[in-house]
């Protein structure tokens, strides 16, 4: 009875009335059903919200009972990371409350990461994660081994929980490509997905911007120096090396080198082919780099992986000004990925670059940004966590189109007009 009248209070938002019935329930039969503890959860974060003090810290340290009590009774229904990290962001959030130092709350965050990531999902708690060890770092309490071994075990899983969602994402993008309706249901799961791939990004960019700041060469290099010998049979550290390296440009430095060749013995894979590439490409042989860029994304067989190889592959095809072979994989990622529109703003930047060179006279040169545009426009629609700045590549593009008066002295309003050299492409004159 007690259970019922709960319930109903509590799916009229009547939480301090809800409580008392409610606490006898879970204190007495804490077994007893399921909605003891969505009810509680909802009633106790109600109250925590609106007490202060010791009166606080109690409903806290009930919520975090409650969720024990879950894990014990429903443990099917209560993933170990999910809940775990719940636990530690509540005490994060009122950590002052608690008196609980950056040292505890960081080992509350590990301790789950390391129990269980396959669940630890939530990105507001991986940036939390995130930012305690950076913190510590500051202080002198982590090294910088530490930093950079935690930011790649959380960026690893940010990119897995990203590839999660696009190739769930895609299979609806692809539904409606086929002119098929999404039911209510899969309309609910798009929105959804589109949130998290969001917020994943958001997340992804915060503790790259932060990462950037502790990584450079200067730390870097050192670092992996003296690790080097330690690890050179460890394939994941290699893999993180280099990658970070890379991604930091010290690929000028002799370290690089030996660790790609490393990391290429080791565990030859996709990977390793790229970066072989990029010392290549350092010395000038362009043509032997060429070849394994094409070997190491004909190696790579996932689909999703191989979209992010394009994308990686193009934009070196691109900075070496190989546009329309840059052009090739940026369209295969797209392919590969739908629900990703970066390689469509690549695309974009080239066709701004190649303006001047694309054109047979003034006219025609500055046509090139209105299919610039309109390439940069198709991001936003496959992709919009890009509309911000698709727009002001756009906005960019068309500040240097030929005005409506050039438009009416040329006579080309609604007219075709062929765009020639590498782009080959035709655009309608507005």
């Amino acid at each position: 009875m007690k259970l019922s009248i709960s319930h109903e209070l509590v799916k009229s938002e009547k939480y301090d009335t809800a409580y008392e019935p409610w606490s006898i329930v879970n204190t007495d039969c804490p077994e007893l059903n399921f909605a003891i503890y969505v009810d509680g959860e909802k009633i106790l974060k109600y109250k925590i919200d609106n007490s202060v003090g010791t009166e606080r810290v109690g409903y806290i340290e009930e919520l975090l009972a409650l969720w024990q009590n879950r894990s014990k009774y429903y443990e099917s229904k209560t993933p170990k990371g999910e809940y775990q990290a719940k636990a530690c962001q509540l005490i994060y959030d009122y950590r002052d409350d608690l008196g609980k130092s950056k040292q505890e709350l960081f080992a509350c965050f590990d301790t789950t990461f390391e129990t269980d990531k396959e669940t630890f999902t939530h990105p507001k708690s991986l940036y939390t994660y995130f930012s305690l060890v950076v913190d510590l770092y500051e202080k002198g309490e982590k090294t910088a081994a530490e930093l950079f071994n935690t930011y790649d075990n959380i960026n690893e899983k940010i990119q897995l929980e990203i590839q999660n969602y696009s190739e769930k994402l895609n299979v609806l993008l692809q539904k409606q490509e086929n002119g098929e309706a999404l039911n209510k249901t899969e309309k609910a799961n798009k929105r959804a997905y589109e949130s998290y791939l969001k917020n994943y990004t958001i997340i992804e960019e915060s503790i790259d911007a932060i990462s950037s700041s502790k990584a450079n060469c200067d730390n870097l290099i050192p670092l992996y120096t003296k690790d080097f010998n330690a690890n050179k049979d460890d394939s994941v550290w290699l893999k993180r090396a280099v990658s970070r390296m890379y991604h930091k440009e010290c690929t000028d430095h002799e370290l690089y080198e030996k660790l790609v060749k490393q990391y290429d013995q080791v565990s030859p894979s996709a990977d390793t082919k790229i970066y072989v590439a990029t010392v290549l490409l350092k010395k000038g042989k362009n043509e032997e780099a060429y070849k394994y860029l094409e070997e190491g994304y004909r190696l790579e067989t996932d689909t999703y992986k191989k979209s992010n190889l394009a994308i990686r592959i193009g934009v070196i095809f691109k900075s070496k000004g190989q546009y329309t072979k840059a052009r090739n994989f940026l369209q295969d990622a797209v392919k590969l990925n739908p629900s990703n529109g970066r390689p469509h703003l690549i695309i974009a930047d080239m066709y701004s670059d190649s303006a001047k060179n694309c054109g047979k006279d003034n006219f025609y040169q500055r046509a090139v940004f209105w299919l610039a545009a309109k390439e940069a426009e198709k991001a936003a629609r496959l992709d919009p966590t890009l509309q911000k700045t698709v727009s002001k590549y756009v906005a960019s593009y068309e500040a240097k189109v030929p005005t409506k008066e050039e438009i009416f002295l040329r006579e080309m309003s609604g007219k075709t007009i062929e765009i020639g050299c590498w782009i080959n492409r035709s655009i309608v004159v507005p």
